[in-house]
């Protein structure tokens, strides 16, 4: 562009760049800042053009209109204001700041120190934002039948690098990125599993913590996002296309696409990170501060700071951001630490502005909603306590099924709740055993082989002498403490490994796995590898556990073709005959007083058109069941056992048809 002008127009319907007819209109949130400042950099990037002010203010928003300008122009965004850290304000001029509502960069985020200096120019370490052209209309392959409201059979959380790095039939150029997603191998194995939703965990544009660089880390997961809307080019380059076009590809395949979003903090982190964003825009609107000290900022994340999500227009820019990913295809969302989305001034609440907006909005409220029902803040564990039609990552499901099966006393009973569905958390709300996002391990915290392997974190590659990660894992080893060559130590571990998939897969509720705990990966008894995005940490594919991969395929299949498994009610023990009994494995009805020392169990399931016995053995030794008795097909055991008999550490299911 040539000596380019920008001119006043009246306030725009949609925020950040959007191109019409003859140019480009620009429009930034800053109720604070006196003067925002359009910055335009040539076709490369590296030079800035132009330094423009928005001309025009329409209550706290600056806009203005840039004729013959289109898709493709490279800017970024400058803010003037006070500098008054204890009043919450700190506005720099210096600082080039990313647009919270660009949907394309034009490169990686890289943390450096200057990012955080006061005064300190930053325009040569600032990714440029990219116009992006007009939306096209939805493809209708890109909606997943059934992926709204439909809840989903089988979630696969993935990390996108770490799940396709080694991966041996994914070409080297596309490791590590959206499109290896899409190759055939890829695709065959969530069909083996049975996976009906991918989890891709955020994909947002994000940057290191500050500490990482120093130790020669980088972050391994993308929970430290410094935009919401455009992809990290390192996993997208083609920015948004990517995306549509894996969604479009896994609807064809049958296969849902749920993002993990981060709303609740930005890698600007406390009052000693980077200024790139929101912190540059407006401080004291964007993060929440304390009521007596509006220069303190108030840290419910652990990451520094909290969004600010009770805000009109910090709920408008998550909203839109949400309304953006869905336009691109996907089938709905994980919150992260999503207890921060209903936190107002007054705490935790149901009616917070950003839960009303979503629910009143008719796309999003039937979209898969699942939260992370937890921060670090006051009152910040609220596992049961959302909205529907909100699921919920069930902590208590993982932790109660792993201190059983580690052994821990008296807790039969509380693996038969998990097992039922978890009505003690959501029947008061009136919601489903669908609303009980069921996991055994997520990317936080052990993988599924080294809960059986570790009976405590190793943590000391993250650079933190193992002080950062869960100190109280409910782990336990088996006798020796990480990679064992001793045969009976491996058996045992596959044993218990088996155990748990088959608990999992036979528990009412959604379940969720992680990548690769299908097939046995380790991260070498690390409980919070964020920092681990290396080959020691990504998936070894080449050593997959073939056999478990088939276990687990059968299980999902039981699944699918058992709808009392899967059924989103309760049970209650009435009806004739009543839909489920709990028994002893000798037949007799367990009493309220009795769970406290079983070891085994059964649960007996009654529907129209057959009956399942659910068998769960703990102990070291096997025990008779005389419940399946004439008639009943075992359709799985987790561990081979002697015609009827419950074997070691194991979990069975039997099928018996009824008269029509």
């Amino acid at each position: 562009m040539t000596n380019p002008s920008i001119l006043p127009c009246p306030l725009p319907a949609h925020m950040g760049a959007t191109v019409s007819e003859g140019g480009v209109t620009f429009t930034v949130f800053s109720r604070n800042g006196e003067r925002v400042l359009l910055c335009l950099f040539d076709e490369t990037g590296d030079t800035e053009i132009a330094r423009l002010p928005l001309p025009c203010r329409s209550g706290d928003i600056h806009h203005g209109f840039l004729p013959g300008a289109g898709a493709g122009l490279r800017y970024g965004l400058r803010v003037e204001g006070p500098w008054q850290p204890e009043q919450g304000h700190r506005f720099d001029p210096s600082k080039l700041l990313v647009d919270p509502y660009a949907t394309l960069l034009d490169r990686a985020f890289l943390w450096d120190p200057q990012l955080a200096r006061h005064g300190q120019e930053t325009a040569d370490l600032v990714p440029r934002c990219i116009v992006a052209g007009r939306p096209s209309p939805h493809p209708e392959e890109g909606r997943l039948e059934g992926s709204g409201s439909e809840p989903p059979r089988l979630i696969y959380e993935l990390a996108v690098r770490s799940f396709t790095m080694r991966h041996p039939a994914v070409p080297e150029r596309l490791r590590g990125t959206l499109a290896a997603l899409m190759e055939p191998a890829i695709v065959a194995h969530l069909h083996r599993l049975g996976a009906g939703h991918v989890e891709l965990m955020p994909i947002a544009a994000w940057m290191d913590e500050r500490h990482l660089p120093p130790l020669g880390l980088a972050n391994a997961w993308g929970y430290n996002p410094v935009n919401f809307f455009a992809p990290d080019p390192r996993l997208a380059p083609g920015g948004g296309a990517d995306l549509r076009r894996l969604c479009g590809a896994y609807a064809r395949a049958g296969i849902g696409v749920i993002l993990d979003v981060v709303l609740n903090h930005t890698a600007e982190s406390d009052e000693y990170g980077a200024t790139i964003g929101l912190r540059g825009l407006d401080n004291a609107v964007y993060y929440r501060h304390a009521a007596d000290d509006p220069g303190r900022l108030v840290n419910d994340t652990g990451c520094g700071h909290t969004v600010a999500l009770d805000r009109a227009p910090v709920v408008r820019m998550a909203m839109d951001a949400l309304r953006h990913w869905r336009s691109l295809g996907v089938a709905g969302f994980r919150f992260d630490l999503g207890t921060v989305m209903g936190r107002t001034e007054t705490g935790f609440s149901q009616d917070a502005p950003l839960f009303a907006a979503i629910l009143q909005d008719p796309d999003l409220s039937r979209s898969i909603l699942i939260a992370e029902p937890w921060d670090i803040g006051p009152g910040g564990y609220q596992l049961g306590h959302f909205p529907a039609p909100f699921a919920e990552w069930n902590g208590r499901y993982r932790d109660d099924v792993r201190r059983f099966w580690r052994g821990d006393a008296g807790m039969a009973g509380a693996l038969a709740t998990r097992l039922s569905g978890s009505s003690d958390l959501f029947a008061i709300r009136h919601r489903g055993p669908n609303a009980s996002v069921n996991f055994l391990a997520a990317h936080d915290g052990f993988t599924l082989t080294d809960l059986v392997s570790y009976a405590a974190k190793h943590n000391e590659a993250n650079g933190e002498e193992n002080r950062d990660g869960d100190n109280d894992s409910h782990s336990w080893n088996n006798g020796i403490e990480g990679a064992s060559p001793d045969p009976a130590v491996t058996e045992a571990r596959n044993r218990d490994i088996r155990a748990l998939l088959a608990t999992l897969f036979l528990s009412r509720g959604i379940p969720m796995l992680t990548a690769g705990d299908e097939f046995g990966r380790t991260q070498h008894g690390n409980n919070n590898a964020y920092a681990q995005d290396n080959a020691g940490f990504w998936l070894d594919w080449e050593r997959a556990d073939d056999a478990l991969i088939g276990f687990v395929a059968a299980l999902a299949k039981l699944r699918r073709e058992h709808p009392l498994l899967t059924a989103d009610s309760f049970l209650t023990g009435a009806g004739e005959p009543p839909d489920a009994l709990w028994l002893k494995p000798d037949g007799s009805r367990i009493g309220d007083g009795d769970w406290n020392g079983l070891d085994a169990f059964c649960l007996l399931l009654n529907g129209r058109d057959e009956s399942l016995l659910v068998a769960v053995n703990r102990g070291r030794e096997g025990v008779p069941l005389a419940l399946a008795g004439e008639g009943w097909e075992k359709l799985l055991t987790s561990a081979d056992g002697v015609g009827s008999e419950l074997p070691v550490r194991s979990v069975s299911l039997w099928r018996l048809p009824r008269p029509s």
